[in-house]
């Protein structure tokens, strides 16, 4: 059988919130900077691939992204007690997270 303390869950679900609420708050601001700072990027390499100063290999590009994931493999765990802990932690966090990135 499982102990569950309901103590234990709203301490994990309020730690989640407060720390997604601040990584969400933070998140925001950070994006707009990035947001501009890679779009300036992109509009240069653009440039410079249309000008033949720089030449892109697609298929290269794309083949490293898809065996990315045969990499991957999943190792057996007690399932049960990680999921109801990680369950109550990201409901706390993503609720803190959505909270504070429509805040910031």
């Amino acid at each position: 059988m499982i102990d569950v303390d309901p103590v234990t869950l709203a301490l994990e679900f309020g730690g989640g919130l407060a720390i997604g609420a601040l990584v969400g708050f933070g998140t925001k601001r950070v994006a707009k900077v990035l947001a501009i700072v890679v779009g300036i990027q992109l509009m240069a390499f653009r440039y410079l691939e249309s000008q033949g100063i720089v030449i892109v290999d697609y298929e290269r590009l794309s083949a490293g992204l898809v065996g990315t994931g045969e990499r991957v493999d999943g190792a057996a765990t007690p399932w049960l007690e990680s999921v109801l802990s990680a369950v109550t932690i990201g409901a706390g966090f993503a609720s803190g997270f959505l909270i504070g990135f429509h805040r910031g």
